[in-house]
């Protein structure tokens, strides 16, 4: 992204406005460090680990949350820090490379200094950058990576299978895979990443008849003289928090014994480093480290924290496992070093390293891949739904300026009285200025249920609806946390205690500015179900049709509910 000379004066004048100090040399350098991405080796064994980059083939923006509060013995602690909270736990100074790439904190004046995130081309330099000072290093794909995207949703992910391919995944594991369907699934695994030598993980997805493995609980591989092994562990709540039908024959779960089993088999096989690549969410990770033994690292996803450096925990038997996740849509690369002598680790170093692709060189190879990927859909994804002069985003545990977009599309387009969308964390983002394409629409709802539907619920389901989604958000306890941030809503408002039970933490329910009667049937709008057969216009429809008619998108009302019992958290900025 090269910068006008009007666009840079925007930026001086939004930091002055902001209280950000930049120069006009540190604005059009984005002020990275000359050595920024100089990380020489540091031991003789090497992860790198990216995950949940929702089949993001080029650079986004992507705004992180300043809402992402923890409960229970996660209240207060990371991943649950959100803008200064952040910098001051970590020591990053604001106004740095780091401090933009972590927190939302002067979004749209970081942005424009630092430019946009991730891109698979930009990724690739990187990882082949890590990959030239490390010998045998791996690179571990941590999912959520077909799903995301227009063209991932055309070519039935064959897209990101392609990429992934040539990015050089060694090991991956699943989520939102499983929404193409088991077949699916399978077709990719036993075919293109077998003939190329991907390993596909995950030791908690078993039949529903006999128990039996679907996929390898775990691969072993030789870096430098020394056995390390992978285990995977997959979304533990693929089947709840996406449809049943489409894994009809798979068990999941968490399933704490059997991976202390594969551990231990692992380690009687020779293994001298175990790490296990998540899509458990962080908090859930951390708690499966507190109860398994012997596993050096968990490289987590699904909750797209940047997490800074990883966290150690204590397991049962006295040692240490560290914990990380790596943030989302190809936003960060991972690189864990761990020095191994006499057969144990014996030290580490880590790096969450920002994919700004202004500073890394795209790769050819990829970039050419990358575009003969999108020919055939260029015109479509080009085509420009609405003039937006708002700072849309989605990310955080409430509703962000995106999904009140498409709330609004949603009480519009179905005639309703207020309107559900789901807390999905995928989603890039758009600066003030920058045309809605149809491409930056899709990147909201790209899933392959998007049917829209129109029901008539009293005001006592719909706040059941909205209990039982925030007790799978705020469950005190990690592992009845069932994946995603609350319920995004349209012309309902409420307060929320996310510290209380389930059935006690909403209330102050209204519908269009009146007290909701638990006993009147309102119309409500949504999309998504996971019940099968449901028919319906495809949201995306709905939201292309509204943003034509609008042609301009301006003063988006951000709605956040009246949080209780939170005063003080440092996850959350208001």
């Amino acid at each position: 992204m090269s910068m006008s000379r009007r666009e840079f004066l925007q930026v001086l004048a939004a930091a002055a406005a902001s209280g950000l100090v930049l120069d006009s040399k540190s604005v059009l350098a984005g002020n990275l460090p000359a050595h920024f991405y100089d990380m020489p080796a540091s031991g003789n064994v090497s992860f790198l680990h990216f995950t949940d980059c929702h089949a993001q083939l080029k650079p986004v923006w992507f705004r992180e949350p300043n809402v992402n509060l923890g409960v229970g013995a996660s209240n207060g602690k990371v991943p649950h820090l959100v803008g200064d909270k952040f910098l001051k736990h970590y020591g990053v100074k604001p106004g740095t490379a780091d401090a933009a790439a972590f927190t939302y904190i002067d979004f749209d004046t970081a942005s424009k200094a630092y430019g946009r995130v991730g891109g698979f081309a930009h990724l690739k330099t990187l990882v082949d950058k890590m990959r030239a000072s490390r010998p045998g290093a791996l690179l571990l794909d941590g999912g959520d990576t077909w799903q995301g995207s227009a063209t991932s949703l055309w070519t039935k992910a064959q897209d990101m299978v392609d990429a992934c391919i040539a990015l050089g995944v060694d090991v991956m594991t699943p989520h939102w895979e499983a929404t193409f369907g088991a077949d699916r699934v399978m077709e990719v695994v036993q075919n293109d990443f077998a003939r190329n030598g991907v390993e596909f993980v995950a030791q908690n997805i078993i039949t529903n008849d006999f128990g039996d493995q679907v996929f390898k609980p775990y691969v072993m591989k030789q870096m430098n003289g020394v056995q390390v092994a992978i285990i995977g562990q997959a979304f533990p709540y693929t089947p709840i928090a996406n449809p049943r039908y489409m894994v009809p024959d798979w068990s999941y779960g968490i399933r704490d014994e059997s991976m202390q089993g594969f551990v231990d088999e692992a380690r009687a096989k020779g293994a001298k480093v175990v790490v296990v690549l998540s899509h458990n969410g962080m908090d859930v990770d951390l708690k499966m480290a507190s109860r398994v033994n012997g596993i050096d690292a968990i490289f987590g996803g699904h909750t797209h924290d940047g997490v800074y450096q990883p966290v150690p925990v204590k397991t049962p038997n006295g040692g240490t496992t560290l914990v990380t996740n790596a943030g989302s849509n190809g936003k960060f690369l991972g690189v864990m070093d761990f020095d191994v002598k006499h057969d144990k680790v014996v030290g580490w170093k880590y790096r969450l390293l920002p994919v700004f692709s202004n500073f890394l060189a795209a790769d050819p190879k990829m970039e050419a891949l990358i575009k003969k990927i999108r020919a055939p859909y260029e015109a479509k994804l080009s085509e420009v739904l609405a003039v937006n002069e708002e700072t849309l985003y989605r990310r955080g545990n409430f509703n962000g300026t995106w999904d009140e977009v498409i709330c609004q599309a949603l009480i519009e387009g179905k005639g309703a009285d207020a309107a559900f969308s789901p807390g999905v964390r995928w989603g890039t983002s758009i600066m003030p200025g920058e045309p809605i394409t149809y491409e930056l629409m899709m990147d909201q709802m790209a899933i392959t249920y998007p049917q829209t539907t129109l029901n008539a619920f009293t005001g006592a389901q719909i706040k059941d609806i909205m209990e039982d989604v925030c007790d799978n958000l705020f469950n005190a306890d990690p592992y009845y946390q069932q994946g995603g941030d609350m319920v995004r809503t349209g012309g309902i408002q409420y307060s929320v205690r996310p510290g209380a039970t389930i059935g006690h933490r909403i209330s102050d329910l209204m519908i269009k500015g009146k007290p909701v009667d638990p006993n009147k049937k309102y119309k409500m709008a949504g999309w998504a179900s996971v019940t099968e057969g449901v028919q319906g216009t495809p949201v995306w429809d709905v939201v292309a049709d509204y943003l034509r008619d609008k042609k301009v998108i301006k003063n988006v009302k951000l709605y956040q509910p009246k949080i209780i019992g939170m005063d003080g958290n440092p996850g959350i900025s208001l």
